[in-house]
């Protein structure tokens, strides 16, 4: 058993949640990490809210276990989603790519936990003043959206700075990495990339395979002109991408319009030369497929033997 005061917060039996990845993690994919033990997520993404509230109701029915939304504060639609959430009283929102301080006493007087994913001490500083109830503190080695400072960095400077629990997001793909998220202070951790290759994940095939087949050194951050900074694996589409950010003749409007619709391209339709690909550097860890309870229980076996097992002395 590995627990942490993460899992009686949440009301989950081990410390792991699922990252809210845009356009893959839904219903099917979060009710599988919720059955299996951890924290599912669904992602809204920049859907509309009837998307939302159809991926809930349809969660209600595979599972009865705790479970999260989370919030992409820069969608068209983030005002329409929160009332959702409140009016549903999910258990756990987390929030991305914004301040969600104007939703914070709409989610709280609910009854919701907001768990706020930040990628400074700042911004965590900020999220505890505006009532969250912990942290996940992302570092660069992350997949999708992404800071400035690695996870070894980051986690245990948030840690020091706030009263409330952190989560520790960004590089962590086995029980080493959990077992080290331990070491820097946090009380959880959340994965995205180690979940694209999960049975019960409906991406394309060719995500999974792309995301297999990675070496260490297959991903590239991209967009960090327009100070949004992206990580996806290698691609035609990821390096063309890289390549017109150092180009004067193109604008930003044209670079941000270039991105517009590739993930999409990516996780539905499997799109080798179009899409974007957004995954972790954890990629190269990921060698076959396997059930999310599979994931699960090998992610705890190998922390537990780890954490038993540590060649220090003292």
């Amino acid at each position: 058993m590995i627990k942490s005061p993460l899992c009686d917060l949440v009301g989950i039996e081990y410390p792991i949640f699922q990252g809210g990845m845009a356009w893959i993690a839904n219903a099917k994919l979060a009710a599988a990490v919720s059955n299996a033990g951890g924290l599912g997520i669904i992602a809204a993404g920049n859907a509309p809210a009837s998307y939302v509230s159809e991926q809930i109701r349809e969660m209600k029915t595979l599972t009865n276990k705790p479970f999260g939304v989370n919030i992409m504060l820069m969608s068209p639609y983030a005002d329409e989603v929160a009332q959702i959430v409140a009016d549903e009283k999910i258990a756990v929102v987390t929030t991305g790519a914004g301040n969600p301080s104007k939703y914070m006493s709409l989610w709280t007087d609910a009854g919701i936990k907001v768990i706020p994913v930040v990628a400074s001490t700042g911004l965590a500083k900020m999220m505890q003043r505006c009532g969250a109830t912990a942290i996940i503190a992302e570092g660069g080695e992350a997949g999708g959206h992404i800071g400035e400072l690695t996870t070894m960095a980051l986690v245990p400077q948030v840690c020091d700075v706030v009263d409330i629990p952190v989560i520790a997001a960004g590089g962590i793909g086995d029980g080493r990495g959990i077992a080290a998220a331990f070491m820097l202070g946090a009380v959880g951790v959340q994965l995205g990339t180690r979940f694209l290759v999960a049975k019960e994940c409906g991406i394309h095939q060719n995500y999974k395979d792309k995301v297999i087949a990675a070496k260490d050194i297959d991903t590239i951050a991209t967009g960090k002109r327009l100070g949004h900074p992206v990580r996806s694996l290698k691609t035609p589409f990821s390096r063309d991408l890289f390549s017109k950010e150092y180009d004067s003749t193109i604008s930003n409007e044209e670079i941000e319009a270039l991105g517009t619709g590739a993930l999409q391209l990516a996780a539905v339709e499997g799109d080798l030369k179009r899409g974007c690909f957004m995954a972790g550097q954890i990629s190269g860890l990921i060698k076959k497929e396997q059930t999310v309870k599979e994931i699960i229980d090998e992610l705890i076996d190998e922390t537990r033997s780890i954490l038993s097992d540590m060649k220090v002395v003292i």
